[in-house]
This record gives structure tokens, C-alpha cells and sequence, in this order.
């Protein structure tokens, strides 16, 4: 104990201040950060200029011979999850010595999804690890009673050193490791708090390592800031193999497994799930989940088709239009980008004869989504306009098109499947097709 004292002591530590953003180094605090412009993105931490210049020593002499791509044909199975959605934005399942992010925000349903994927492959007769470093074991079992998950090969441990969570991966010998989460990690050998920056990033850096080496796949949970992006570096979507989010609203029963990244699948791929009693169930055909509650002759709605990765469903958009009582009137979204909000009402302004100047405007999409896709947008300016002259749309109508600034209805992405989506639940789709500018958008709602 001593000597370490004394190492410590002799060892030469550097104040920086890191940008949460964009990883930028400075040597003073700043209010804005002068690479990415971000405010109070700053923290504080600490490094030591010795233990850098060993690790670049050793990584300079421990040099490893390079291999020739025609002796690298290895093909890896993956472990199946028993989740089908999972698997969607996995690619197929977990690929070994894969490092995988998931993030969210809290009580979103990290852990029970987690622990729903260890029961699922304890099952197949896979070792697992559970590491946990916020959670006792007395807690983890009664959410896993709650699941009714019981199994002898799920292991539990709790243990915030990663020295110790090190020397446990090789006494354990493990097929799969949780670690939840990253934020409580720390290495007694790098200095800096827990949670800091350097902590974190040195901690999976580790963890990498060992992935790799050993052929390991391991599972890391991470927190999501109040910005929604992961707490701790953003670095960390640099380390990682897989990068997959848990989205949703924690007071609406959907949640989606968003993958952000993905070295062996495709990105932007989504696997949907309902939270219950009982855990997370899987949904195999959304479009029932978001309609099936839909009001016969609802004014100010609309559905349309939006595709998430690769498949599309349908979901229910809501505008409502009311008088302002202020010079300046109201604009609200829910699950919709504002700043296109505000192009579609000027775009409706000037090319549908749509007076919306004085009207406070809300549009919400049902269910707790969010949509990007530009192909709402026709469904937008369907729901205002039926908002704002009081007018129903059919219930078996469903409308997809981006809108441009001009007025006119353009084609968007994989129509074929958006049309096929549509017609697997209604008669009526009003496509980019047949409407091509917003001036004929008034004998739809007549007719």
C-alpha cells in the first residue's frame, strides 16, 4: 500500500476540460466550445502524462504480426436471442467477440430487456455473467421473480472494479457478459473519478480487449443525458461494435430498439416491443397496435405509411388548429420535427389558400413515436387542413408524399411497400400519384 502511495504521489497529473459533444481538449473551462459550438458541454478531469507514455511503450513493443486476409475465411455462428425484433437489429443475433452499447433513458426497460435476453439464452444452455454495479443481487432477483427468469446459468455479480470484474471473466469463463452499467466502472490504475471520461473510456477500452481476445461477446449498458445522447464520451460509439438505443415514452406501453450503429448488420434497423406486466413483449405487425384505437370520423386526422430500417407500418398523425389569443400564434409538436411543422404551414399558406396566421398549431403523432420521414408530410397538411375547416377524413384513407416548398407532392422511398402496407389495411391510398400539388388537395377532403 505504501509503495502505491508513493507512486501516486511521484506521478505527474494533467487538468483538461473535455467537450461531451465532440471530445474537444482544452486547456480552461469555456462556456461554448470553440470546435463544435456546444454550451456548457465542459468537465473537468484528470490524466497523467507517465502512464500515457508507458501504454504507448508497450503497445509499440508487444506489436502483433500482420495476417493475410486469405487465412482470415472463419466464419462465426451467431447466438440466436429468442427475441425476433432483437435479432432484427442485431442483424441476425450476437456475433462473437462482439462489443455491444445499449442505451436509454432510465426506467425506460434496459434491465428487463437485458435480463429477458439472459433467460432466453440460458435456455439454449449459454453461461451468462450479469455484472451489475448500481443494482444489488437481492434486487436483480426479485425484478428477474418478477420475469419469473430462474436459472442456474445466469451468474450474478456485483463488483464496480474492473480489476476484479477482469480476474472474473477468467475464473467464470462465461459465453455472454452484462455489464451494467459503464458509468460505475472504474480501474484503480487510471486516474480521474468514477464516471469521468478518462474512467470510462479506459474501462471499455479494456473490456474491448478482452472481447476480442477471448472471443467473448459483451453487452454494456449506458445512461442517456438530458440531450439524449449517452452519457459519458462520445467516444464510446467509436469503440463499440454495435450501438442500439431503447426508445420510447415511459407513460405509453410502445418501446423500440433503435440500431444507430451496426458493424455486422444493417443500421437503422427497429424491433418493436409493449412493455408489460410480465416484461417486454415482441410486435410482429405494428400497424394494428398504432390504428386499432382509431375514432370513426375523427376531424384533424390522418394516417400514413412510415418505414423504420426496413419495414413499414402505419401510424396515426393529429393536427388541431384554434384561434391564438396572442399577436403571435402557437406552434407545438409531439413526436414530429417542429422546423418542418413550420415549412408545411407556410408551404399550405401560400399554395392551399390555407389562412393559418392566426391559428395556434398542435400536431402529435399517436403512440409515443417519432417520425423523420418526410413521407408524413402530405398526412400532415391532410390533418390541418381538416382540422382547421372542420371537416372529417375518411377512416380507410392514408396519404404518404414529401411536400415540397413549390406546392408540388413528390415521390418518396420504396412507394411499392408503402402502398402494400396501406392496402393491407384500407380501400383508399392517396399516394404522390394522385395528387401532385397541394392546390388539388381540397377535392379529396370533399369528395
Amino acid at each position: 500500500m505504501l509503495i502505491k502511495i508513493c507512486y501516486t504521489s511521484c506521478m505527474k497529473l494533467k487538468t483538461i476540460y473535455l467537450c461531451q459533444n465532440c471530445q474537444f481538449e482544452n486547456s480552461k473551462w469555456a462556456g461554448k466550445c470553440p470546435a463544435c459550438g456546444a454550451w456548457n458541454s465542459f468537465i473537468e478531469d484528470v490524466i497523467s502524462t507517465e502512464t500515457l507514455k508507458k501504454e504507448r511503450i508497450q503497445r509499440s513493443i508487444t506489436t502483433q504480426a500482420a495476417t493475410p486476409l486469405s487465412q482470415t475465411n472463419q466464419v462465426f455462428d451467431r447466438f440466436i436471442t429468442g427475441l425476433s425484433e432483437l435479432d432484427r437489429v442485431l442483424g441476425g443475433g450476437i456475433v462473437p467477440g462482439s462489443l455491444i452499447l445499449l442505451g436509454g433513458e432510465p426506467g425506460i426497460g434496459k434491465s428487463t430487456l437485458t435480463l429477458q435476453l439472459c433467460a432466453n439464452l440460458t435456455n439454449q444452455g449459454k453461461k451468462i455473467l450479469y455484472i451489475s454495479g448500481e443494482e444489488s443481487i437481492q434486487q436483480i432477483s426479485l425484478r428477474a421473480k418478477r420475469l419469473k427468469i430462474r436459472s442456474e446459468n445466469l451468474l450474478l455479480l456485483n463488483e464496480t472494479l474492473l480489476e476484479s470484474i477482469l480476474a472474473s471473466f477468467k475464473s467464470e469463463k462465461a459465453n455472454v457478459i452484462i455489464i451494467d452499467s459503464i458509468q460505475v466502472i472504474s480501474s484503480s490504475e487510471i486516474p480521474g473519478l468514477q464516471g469521468g471520461v478518462t474512467q470510462v473510456r479506459a474501462c471499455t477500452e479494456s473490456l474491448m480487449e478482452y472481447a476480442k481476445s477471448s472471443n467473448t461477446p459483451i453487452l454494456i449498458i449506458s445512461h442517456v443525458t438530458k440531450s439524449g445522447n449517452l452519457a459519458g464520451p462520445k467516444t464510446l460509439e467509436h469503440l463499440v461494435d454495435t450501438v442500439l438505443y431503447l426508445e420510447g415514452d415511459r407513460y405509453h406501453d410502445l418501446r423500440l430498439v433503435r440500431g444507430i450503429k451496426n458493424r455486422f448488420g444493417a443500421t437503422s434497423e427497429v424491433g418493436i416491443f409493449e412493455m408489460t406486466e410480465s416484461g417486454l413483449k415482441e410486435i410482429s405487425d405494428p400497424s394494428k397496435i398504432f390504428i386499432e384505437n382509431r375514432s370513426k370520423n375523427s376531424i384533424g386526422s390522418c394516417l400514413t405509411v412510415t418505414i423504420e430500417g426496413s419495414r413499414p407500418f402505419l401510424v396515426e398523425v393529429q393536427a388541431l388548429t384554434n384561434p391564438t389569443h396572442f399577436g403571435y400564434p402557437k406552434r407545438t409538436t409531439s413526436g414530429f420535427d417542429l422546423n418542418r411543422l413550420q415549412l408545411l404551414i407556410a408551404t399550405l399558406q401560400k399554395h392551399a389558400n390555407l389562412d393559418l396566421s392566426n391559428q395556434d398549431v398542435y400536431v402529435n403523432v399517436v403512440g409515443g413515436m417519432k417520425i423523420k420521414d418526410p413521407a408524413a408530410d402530405l398526412a400532415i397538411c391532410l390533418a390541418l387542413i381538416s382540422s382547421f375547416r372542420n371537416k372529417p377524413i375518411a377512416l380507410d384513407l392514408v396519404a404518404f408524399g414529401e411536400v415540397g416548398l413549390s406546392g408540388e407532392v413528390r415521390k418518396t422511398a420504396q412507394e411499392g411497400r408503402r402502398l402494400k402496407e396501406g392496402q393491407k389495411w384500407v380501400n383508399q391510398v392517396i399516394s404522390p400519384e394522385k395528387i401532385k400539388h397541394l392546390s388539388e388537395i381540397n377535392r379529396f377532403l370533399l369528395s
